[in-house]
């Protein structure tokens, strides 16, 4: 098993585009690590460098406590998973298994034990005399997993393993690679797009958004203690909701307000040192979907805080409802439950829950208090 170190790394193509840059990255034996971020920012080209696909301009890549900057692939002790499988057509599910393992002239037998265990841990077994064209998409990423672990490989490295996926499937692979990794006990290394992937799946989560790492931590944190704007519009479905408002002090207390709307900051919630250096500045306000409540659902909600607003659309998703609204010019969403009877076009109080809001410098787009 192995941990991996990315030291100052950069990636820079001719023309001194740059990919990455300085990346530094500590990841531990045995963790789940995910790189995430929209398409360009980067994520893809950084597991093709631990790879050893794509050349590091600048810096030092350390696989267990080797550098390996110039290494091979192949001598890397790392199994990768392609997003579009990259399974040989002409060979059985068998086959496409141990290629690999044939290729570095390991014994028949101990290949045939290798497939026959991973076809066992990923359920393929009944599948190992077909060829991919006779297999579903589930299936076939099923036989790239098992590709890469009878390699035994020190570190997983996943590329977007399950876009190519319905949505349904998606959701099963998703609890499948993680019970994997639990039973593994390997270092995975995951990139993908998907948000929700991410916070379902990941020890850790890396923010990326052009080239640069915004921020790094666990699927919670992120969630609750988001760094600056990025992070907190990338990180949640549906994203938070971002509203301008003015700093201002209401009687010993913070409020930010937005238009003629008072929202006021709970004791204890920011820095008051840091919160007085923005007393009548413009600052942007974030506010979850689930932290705006439905004042006639929930009558007896404390709040001194309440956005008047009109429904322009009342989505029910089953388990809940999204309304999109429109508040003093600014669009707004709330998730609120079935119970509510509101409808398109209907007026509507919504309760905000000062507590977890959250306040970014509208310049610098970092976070003032989470």
């Amino acid at each position: 098993m192995a941990s991996i170190t990315l030291k100052n790394i950069y990636k820079i193509y001719p023309g001194d585009v740059t990919a990455v840059h300085d990346f530094n990255l500590e990841i531990k034996d045995r963790e789940f690590i995910i790189l995430v971020g929209p398409s360009g920012c980067g994520k893809s080209t950084t597991l093709r460098m631990i790879a050893g696909l794509e050349g590091i301009s600048k810096g030092e890549l350390y696989i267990g406590d080797k550098l390996v900057n110039d290494v091979a692939p192949k001598d890397r002790d790392i199994a990768m998973v392609f997003q579009n499988y990259a399974l040989y057509p002409h060979m059985t599910v068998y086959k496409n298994m141990a290629f690999g393992l044939q290729l570095r002239k390991v014994p028949k037998q101990v290949i045939d034990e290798k497939v026959k265990q991973a076809a066992r841990v990923l359920d393929i077994e009944h599948l190992l005399s077909r060829k991919p064209k006779a297999l579903s998409g589930g299936q076939r990423q099923r036989v790239a997993l098992g590709r890469a672990m009878v390699r035994n490989p020190a570190v997983f490295l996943l590329d977007e393993p399950l876009s190519n996926l319905d949505a349904k499937l998606r959701t099963a692979m998703r609890s499948e690679i993680t019970k994997l990794h639990k039973q593994l006990g390997t270092t995975f290394v995951y990139v993908t797009h998907d948000q929700t992937e991410a916070m379902t799946m990941g020890d850790r989560i890396v923010v990326m958004k052009d080239g640069f790492i915004q921020q790094v931590d666990t699927p919670q944190n992120l969630y609750d203690y988001p760094c600056n704007i990025f992070v907190a519009g990338f990180i949640g479905s549906p994203q938070m909701n971002f509203l301008p408002a003015v700093l201002q002090k209401q009687g010993g207390q913070f409020a930010a307000m937005f238009g003629d709307t008072p929202i006021v900051l709970p004791e204890g919630k920011g820095d008051p040192e840091k919160l007085a250096h923005y007393i009548g500045r413009e600052v942007v306000l974030g506010v979850r979907p689930e932290n705006l409540h439905d004042q006639a659902v929930y009558m007896d909600l404390p709040t001194t805080s309440v956005l008047h607003a009109r429904v322009d659309l009342a989505e029910l998703m089953g388990s809940e409802i999204y309304l999109y609204a429109d508040c003093q010019g600014a669009k707004l969403v709330a998730r609120v439950p079935p119970r509510s009877r509101t409808k398109d076009g209907d007026l509507i109080d919504l309760a905000v829950d000062c507590t977890k809001i959250h306040l970014f410098d509208k310049e610098t787009e970092e976070t003032i208090c989470n």
